[in-house]
């Protein structure tokens, strides 16, 4: 058995786009490499596919705890509310 590959995190059309602009621009301006739509595409699909996974991941893992933090403290109010 073979790794078991992510899924792709994907953008809509808008978003992609703006996100190739901005790859492009930047290869451009700080490493003076003009590489073509289809290079700039294939870099902006491994982010998605290697890269932004782990981002997601943190993000939502962070949401977790925050609502964690929130609902202890809602329980807290609620049990103190029962007390009087």
């Amino acid at each position: 058995m073979g790794r078991i590959k992510t899924p792709a995190l994907s953008l809509d059309a808008a978003q992609e786009q703006a996100a190739l602009l901005i790859l492009k621009r930047f290869l451009a301006d700080r490493f003076e490499l003009e590489l073509g739509s289809f290079e700039v595409q294939e870099l902006l699909d491994l982010f998605g596919r290697e890269i932004a996974p782990h981002y997601y991941n943190k993000a939502i893992f962070d949401v977790q705890a925050h609502l964690k933090d929130r609902f202890e403290s809602i329980e807290s109010d609620l049990w103190a509310l029962e007390k009087s």
